[in-house]
């Protein structure tokens, strides 16, 4: 098994004060490894990377998903209040409540959103939760075919062994590890190879299909991926055409209607990098992401002003 690669350096005032090891695979238009570093081979988890297929799996079992609907299903939404209309409306029209959630209670990502819940007095709530998107739709797949709402995050849940079948058909693998995600959900482990030609799937499906709808929502809705401000919300318009989901634990995946598709995993776990790594195998590739340039660089900071920065190597 290949050693985890040098993928990112930490330069301040000249001297390279930290790296990021990890793993990084790019697939061609024809689906072949153009670029491997590190383990590509090797299982990991792919953590919030899984919405769109998850989505999917939602979306294939009958629930009423699309356009926004569908990319906050796939996203993790920063738990703005536009977010949160949108989970407590599917979820009524379903005859649910937001009691019915079951992901855990946090406050939004939103910077602005959470000073002023917190100024207003307000507590941490489920539907802020970033995944609460993905667990309204997970609920109205259980109302559209009659299925147990209280148990929908146990593995054998018939919408979870759907999901694992979602993930393993596009990914063309077998699951290589089944955890609990932070949301509470069933995680299935892949390979990096496996997940970067998951999202590759999606973005090439026949126009019309349900893997092509997942792709395509979150193309149109980029704010309901994430949110305002957010990495992917703004790589997804500055790069059309393009699917970028990351997940927990240093996972990225990016794919362009091109069919070039990167996934990331960093082993310390810092997300802080993982976007200027998958543009920079996306550029290896001889992509063209040539309007990405505020994304292929993060500030390092010394008494408030950059003095270095954060820089895929």
């Amino acid at each position: 098994m290949p050693e985890p690669a040098v993928l990112a350096e930490v330069v301040r005032s000249g001297f390279v004060e930290s790296v990021h090891y990890g793993s990084a695979v790019g697939l061609g238009p024809d689906g072949r490894v153009e670029v491997a570093l590190g383990c590509v081979d090797a299982p990991v988890l792919p953590r919030s990377s899984a919405k769109p297929f998850q989505a999917l799996a939602c979306l294939a079992a009958g629930a009423a998903l699309s356009g926004p609907r569908l990319a906050i299903a796939a996203g993790s939404h920063t738990g703005e209040d536009f977010h949160v209309r949108l989970v407590a409306e599917l979820l009524e029209e379903y005859g649910l409540g937001l009691g019915h959630l079951r992901c855990p209670e946090d406050w939004p990502e939103d910077e602005a959103t959470r000073h002023r819940l917190i100024r207003d007095g307000h507590g941490r709530t489920r539907e802020r939760m970033n995944c609460s998107g993905k667990h309204a739709a997970m609920l109205a797949a259980c109302v559209a075919n009659g299925w147990d709402v209280a148990s929908y995050l146990d593995q054998d849940h018939p919408l979870q062994r759907r999901v694992r079948t979602a993930v393993e058909e596009l990914s063309g693998e077998r699951a290589a590890a089944v955890a609990v995600d932070g949301c509470g959900a069933p995680l299935f482990g892949l390979s990096l190879a496996g997940l970067a030609g998951a999202v590759r799937a999606l973005v090439l499906a026949a126009p019309g299909s349900a893997p092509r709808q997942v792709a395509d929502a979150m193309r149109e809705h980029p704010e309901y991926v994430g949110g305002t401000g957010h990495q992917n919300t703004e790589l997804m318009r500055a790069l059309p055409g393009a699917v970028v989901k990351g997940g927990a634990e240093g996972v990225l995946v990016a794919a362009l209607g091109s069919g070039h598709a990167v996934a990331v995993k960093v082993i310390d776990g810092s997300p802080r990098a993982t976007t200027a790594i998958a543009l920079a195998v996306l550029r290896r590739m001889g992509c063209d992401v040539s309007d990405t340039g505020a994304f292929t660089t993060v500030p390092v900071l010394g008494g408030g002003v950059p003095v270095g920065r954060i820089h895929a190597v």
